[in-house]
């Protein structure tokens, strides 16, 4: 699977005769003779070759003339994982439209955070995509609308604007334009089994993935690090406050088999896909395992431990400069230690939110009320203190701007520029915050150890030197190579 894979016709057709799910979000299927389009995977039986066209977005598609099909819902499939795996422009703006800009700030606020002008922006994304940035976006309000249809029952006219359409005509020609249905329709045929929201602005969904997937490094992770107030595992599902554009909320994620069930309470129902978008990303849903594992098990040492346990994500962040912050607090200590100091910040810092569960209390601390904190009141050495310090000005400045615009090289230089930052703080920060799948961490204690049990190299420049044959997957290697150990954030929470 590669870049432009729309444009390789036969590859194309022999993924939609096989209804090969891997490919599902890499391309679409548009069909001449009915005038729909379908993920690779559609359950109906393929058309005939020389009726079917290949477009490398749904967005596409739309603008082509062609309506989602009702059976396979393309709109519903996993995100290409491109934008993952790359941090060039087009990857960069299709991970901020995912975030909801353009609704926001419209394609000039696009083309500003990502410092191009706008005719650049819509040029470069039309020759990669087939669509500029605001028919993305529309295919994007489109799959929250149905959503919201079928799901919630709110009225129309509040789904017409918790999905960003500015007008409520906008929203009806949009639903019949890309679904042939009415809204009202749409909800008529929806599945009567719809879960009940369990109180006022919540929201159950199925979140896709491709398989496999691993959840026991996943969750782990996420619930051996949780901050209390913030985060918890409650239930078989992993918890936590939400800081978003418009309000706040709360989420609960749990592992099943085929999708993670999400569970999302908004205090402002236009926070839906900035939500789910930055859910899918800290579960790092959008990734290729299949493509991931082929080449790291290529190595015969790490082979064992993918054909043990495949599909292992990266764990990531729901928040950037979170994360940044709480990579500082983690240096040289423990696990535990870097919670508590987390939960001080949470405590004294944060804004409270009311849980209707109980068990959160608070969201994370904005930079801008972390960067007015006394450093005097942080219990740390003084050369971490210093640390925290200049980070969280940078941050409040702008100066450095770990978000989903970031281009991963400059944002890792500048960290290297601020005192006490090592290669291994911004290799996690890269690795987890940014989003980089070829991060790695030689000088990691951990990683250390499992190279010196599997027969790797085991000082870091050896290791590293040996690492090259995984790239650009080395994030996905720290995964494999961390699972070795018997640390709780290697194992599903009982």
């Amino acid at each position: 699977m590669q870049t432009g894979m729309h444009t390789d016709t036969e590859r194309c057709v022999r993924a939609v005769r096989s209804k090969d799910a891997r490919f599902d979000g890499w391309f679409f299927t548009a069909v001449l003779t009915t005038g729909i389009y379908c993920r690779p995977s559609c359950p109906v039986v393929p058309p005939k070759p020389g009726n079917m066209t290949f477009y490398p977005s749904a967005a596409a598609c739309q603008q082509a003339g062609f309506r989602a099909c009702k059976r396979c819902r393309p709109d519903t499939s996993p995100g290409s994982p491109e934008w993952n795996r790359r941090a060039d422009l087009t990857a960069r703006a299709m991970r901020l439209i995912a975030d909801g800009v353009v609704d926001r700030e419209g394609v000039p606020g696009l083309a500003a955070r990502l410092g191009y002008s706008t005719r650049q922006i819509e040029r470069q994304l039309l020759a990669e995509l087939g669509a500029g940035p605001l028919a993305l976006a529309r295919a994007q309000r489109a799959q929250t609308a149905r959503l919201l249809i079928e799901t919630t029952p709110l009225p129309m006219a509040d789904i017409a604007f918790a999905a960003g359409f500015s007008s409520i005509r906008a929203f009806n020609d949009t639903v019949r334009e890309v679904y042939a249905l009415a809204p009202s329709e749409l909800r008529t045929r929806a599945p009567r089994s719809r879960p009940a929201a369990a109180a006022p602005g919540t929201l159950s969904l199925r979140l896709p993935f491709r398989t496999p997937l691993n959840p026991d490094n996943l969750f782990g992770h996420l619930a051996a690090t949780a901050v209390p107030g913030v985060e918890e595992w409650r239930d078989g599902a992993y918890r936590r406050t939400l800081r978003l554009p418009y309000g706040h909320g709360i989420v609960a994620l749990t592992p099943k088999p085929d999708h993670i069930a999400c569970r999302l309470t908004l205090t402002d129902p236009r926070d839906l896909t900035v939500a789910i978008s930055r859910c899918r990303r800290l579960l790092d849903l959008d990734a290729d395992p299949v493509a991931i594992d082929d080449q790291l098990r290529a190595d015969p040492l790490l082979a064992p431990l993918v054909d043990k346990a495949p599909g292992r994500r990266v764990p990531r962040t729901v928040d950037e400069a979170e994360f940044a912050v709480r990579a500082v607090l983690g240096q040289q200590v423990s696990t535990a230690a870097a919670r508590t100091h987390a939960a001080r910040l949470v405590t004294a810092h944060g804004d409270p939110v009311d849980d209707p569960e109980g068990g959160l209390t608070h969201l994370f601390p904005s930079t801008e009320a972390l960067a007015a904190v006394d450093p005097e009141t942080l219990a740390m050495p003084r050369t971490r203190r210093a640390t925290f310090t200049t980070l969280v000005a940078h941050l409040a400045d702008g100066s450095v701007t770990p978000g989903v615009e970031s281009d991963w090289a400059e944002t890792r230089a500048r960290l290297l520029d601020l005192p006490g930052f090592g290669p291994w703080t911004a290799d996690v920060i890269a690795m987890r915050a940014l989003g980089d799948p070829d991060a790695f961490l030689p000088t990691d204690l951990g990683i250390r150890r499992a190279a010196a049990e599997l027969g790797l190299p085991s000082t870091p420049a050896a290791l590293t030197a040996r690492a090259a044959a995984w790239r650009p997957w080395r994030a996905y290697a720290v995964q494999y190579l961390w699972a070795t150990d018997d640390h709780p954030i290697n194992f599903l929470p009982v």
